[in-house]
């Protein structure tokens, strides 16, 4: 084929194609859906000359429908034409019609009008019945709003504030969002935070008050807490009294006044129980915790229940500090204690309570920080206080209230250790205050003792005196009526007075919560201190009272022996209270022994001074004539009373042990003897004659004879005489004037001189030498006298350069 004919084939086919493009436009366009611009765009963007084209589709198209009418007109016309015919026919009846249905209109109007007002009545009414009906519906659903909040008010009026803020919650979280959107549900919605605060601040206020009340109430408060702690206890002490017979029923069998004293602690026990059987109220019926129930729900509700707890646990460790303050005067008297302790112990029974009713208000870790807190305030009270008792029985109350007020917070769960620890202290100065006292009674008795032994008439004053002192001597025992006991009254009346220490110190041990070993070791060593310092003290002050003389010192070393050997009565004393063995390892023993022999030995000493003593108030009675020219021939005055009198004293000291009177009488001799040999030396002394010498031998000889008369049995062959060798050969080398002798055998152990002393005889032949001079005014004149006068001179001489010796060789 042709390319011309391949052009026109090309151009047929598009010019096809293009057609059908505009048949699918028209058909587009007749179905009517819009809209068409897309259509009518394809349309114009496929080809030039589209639009052309297009409009002559389109216009063959219209033609075609005109066509297409015109064949449908003409197919209805006839019936068309008739129709109107028709209608022509019907107008005259339609107007008549017409005519019938606007009068028939009319009327139907005239009679409808009051139809139409009821009508509108009715819609009226329905209109307010619908009003109404929305009304109530409102109304009920604003009602229960309104009747929580007059609830709300009710409830605040009455004081149930923790009921108020749950009624709050529920109008909040309930009622308030269904009316939400009316102004007196805002109002109320505000109002509902004031409401809140002012309950906070009247349950705050409440809890003030509690607490102000609770701070004035602990005394009656911890009184009763202590009182059921000890009504607890009081039975089981008492049957533990009746069966242990605590103050030693079992102890020997004569000790009345043992027994005396367990029937009457038993009955004051027993009536002490009676008394405690009235009612003590709980802590729950003397205080009104409501306000700490309420103060808390309201601040848990609230949801400040920290601030709740902050507050209290600071406002309470006030009161604390407050409660552990004690008065300056607390130590005067008992009651001040009480006080004391009843405050505390009501202040922490309320915390205790406090803890275990409410859920974290209080915690165990807080209440047992503020117990530290408080014990060591109460203990270093107690110990500051305790310091100042000086009456043992105040000290003694005071224990029992540590006891009862330590038993009673333990009751509680807090820990009392350290309260007890206190106690030992405590104990020590007890010890003190009862030493202090029985020292004022000691001194009283040995004031009122007359030192003589005890005299008994008959079988009923022995059984007395035995009941009293532990003695046994069964040769007083065979002796008939009257009779005497060895030592005096105040020995059974220290023996008494010791055991009411054993029982005074015994009180304090009572409830500690000690075992029987310990309380044994404490009532052993109590009583040493007793018996080693104060005992022994006032026996020592005793002894050296002035007015005490040497009868009285006799009977007191008598007395101290007697209280030595009961000392293993008290021991036993000491046993049947505790029930504890002597041959346990560690039982201390009673220091009896060393205390009355320090007494004896003082008294000894003491004995031993006053005999020196009176020797020296006899010598100062002598009145020697020293240049006399003869003897009296007869002892000296004085010289023969000091022997009556030292005969005498020494026939007392028969009851003393042998070696303290043999000690006392060789003392006695021996201070006579320096007492003469000084009376010779004494510097005053200027002059002796011969004839003084003589007399002064006279009363040496009456020492001597009284030495070996054996006035104090005991001494061996001439023991005592010895006592006076010196002066016995001093006399003797004067009286014989044997001046060859002594210088030729001086210093040999067999020279008959041998207790003469260079010195001494010098000293006194100087004072013979100065009296020869005065009296011999024409010695100088006689042969005799001179070559006397010469000897004496070449004797003075020799003895001063022995003298002279012995200094360069000392």
């Amino acid at each position: 084929m042709s390319a011309t004919g391949k052009s026109g084939a090309r151009g047929a086919m598009l010019e096809e194609d293009s057609d059908q493009t505009y048949e699918n436009v028209l058909a587009e366009i007749q179905s009517f859906e819009l809209p068409i611009e897309a259509t009518l765009r394809s349309v114009y963007d496929d080809q030039p000359n589209a639009h052309k084209k297009f409009m002559e589709k389109l216009d063959n198209c219209i033609r075609n429908h005109d066509k297409e009418i015109e064949k449908m007109c003409n197919f209805h016309h006839q019936g068309f034409v008739d129709a109107i015919t028709e209608l022509l026919k019907v107008r005259t009846d339609a107007e008549k019609l017409k005519v019938q249905v606007t009068d028939t209109n009319r009327r139907f109007q005239d009679a409808g009008k009051e139809v139409v007002v009821q009508t509108e009545d009715i819609i009226r009414c329905r209109i307010q019945q619908r009003n109404i009906t929305t009304v109530v519906e409102k109304l009920q659903l604003c009602l229960p709003v309104l009747e929580m909040y007059t609830k709300l008010k009710e409830q605040m009026s009455a004081k149930r504030y923790y009921s108020a803020l749950k009624t709050m919650e529920q109008l909040e979280n309930v009622y308030f969002p269904r009316v939400s959107q009316y102004r007196f549900c805002q109002l109320m919605i505000e109002n509902l935070p004031k409401l809140r605060e002012d309950i906070k601040e009247i349950s705050m206020s409440d809890l003030k008050d509690f607490l102000e009340s609770i701070r004035k109430h602990s005394n009656k408060i911890g009184e009763a807490a202590m009182k059921q702690a000890q009504q607890q206890k009081t039975f089981s002490v008492a049957l533990q009294k009746q069966n242990n017979v605590k103050f030693g029923r079992h102890m020997y069998i004569n000790d009345r006044i043992t027994e005396e004293r367990n029937e009457i602690v038993l009955k004051h026990t027993f009536e002490e129980e009676d008394e405690n059987e009235e009612e003590v109220l709980t802590v729950q019926e003397l205080v009104d915790f409501s306000p700490v129930y309420r103060c808390l729900h309201i601040y848990s509700a609230l949801g400040d229940e920290e601030t709740f707890e902050n507050y209290y646990r600071k406002q309470r460790k006030k009161q604390a500090r407050l409660v552990l303050q004690p008065q300056s005067n607390m130590h005067e008297t008992v009651d001040g204690y009480r006080r004391y302790f009843t405050q505390i112990v009501g202040f922490f029974v309320v915390e205790d309570h406090i803890l275990h009713v409410t859920q974290g208000l209080v915690t165990r870790a807080y209440t047992d920080e503020l117990w530290n807190m408080a014990l060591s305030k109460i203990i270093a009270v107690l110990r500051a206080h305790s310091s100042y008792c000086t009456d043992p029985d105040l000290v003694l109350e005071l224990k029992n209230l540590i006891v009862i007020f330590a038993d009673t917070l333990q009751g509680y769960g807090f820990p009392v250790n350290r309260l007890f620890d206190l106690l030992f202290e405590i104990r020590d100065q007890y010890n003190e205050t009862l030493l202090k006292k029985w020292a004022t009674v000691f001194r009283d008795i040995f004031e009122e003792d007359n030192y003589s032994p005890i005299p008994i008439t008959n079988e009923e004053e022995y059984k007395i005196v035995i009941s009293k002192f532990p003695f046994q001597d069964p040769d007083l025992e065979k002796q008939s009526f009257p009779k005497k006991f060895p030592m005096s009254q105040s020995v059974p009346h220290i023996y008494i007075q010791v055991k009411e220490f054993i029982y005074a110190s015994l009180k304090f041990s009572e409830s500690l919560h000690r075992s029987s070993t310990e309380i044994d070791d404490m009532l052993r060593k109590s009583t040493n201190l007793l018996l080693t310092r104060t005992l022994n003290s006032c026996l020592l002050n005793l002894i050296r009272k002035p007015h005490i003389g040497l009868t009285e010192l006799v009977q007191i070393i008598i007395n101290t022996t007697h209280l030595e050997q009961a000392c293993k009565y008290l021991e036993d004393f000491i046993t049947n209270i505790t029930n504890i063995s002597q041959e346990t390892v560690h039982t201390t023993r009673l220091y009896g022994l060393s205390t009355f022999k320090d007494a004896r030995h003082a008294a000894e000493g003491e004995i031993y001074t006053k005999l020196n003593q009176k020797i020296d108030e006899f010598v100062q009675l002598a009145d020697y004539d020293w240049t006399m020219s003869e003897p009296d021939g007869r002892a000296s005055g004085y010289l023969m009373d000091l022997i009556n009198f030292l005969r005498s004293i020494f026939q007392v000291f028969t009851h003393l042990p042998g070696k303290v009177a043999q000690t006392a009488c060789m003392s006695a001799c021996q201070h006579l003897s320096t007492s003469l040999m000084q009376m010779l030396l004494d510097s005053e002394l200027k002059q002796i004659s011969m004839g003084a010498i003589q007399q002064f031998n006279l009363d040496v000889i009456q020492c001597e004879l009284f030495a070996s008369s054996e006035p104090v049995p005991g001494f061996q062959g001439d023991t005592l005489q010895l006592a006076f060798i010196d002066l016995r050969q001093l006399l003797d080398l004067f009286m014989v004037w044997d001046w060859s002798t002594y210088l030729a055998d001086y210093g040999q152990p067999a020279s008959k001189y041998l207790r003469v002393n260079p010195n001494t005889a010098l000293t006194l032949l100087e004072k013979m030498k100065d009296t020869n001079k005065k009296n011999n005014i024409f010695a100088q004149f006689r042969k005799n006298d001179r070559d006397k006068q010469k000897l004496i001179e070449t004797v003075m001489k020799q003895l001063r350069s022995l003298v002279n010796g012995m200094s360069q060789h000392t």
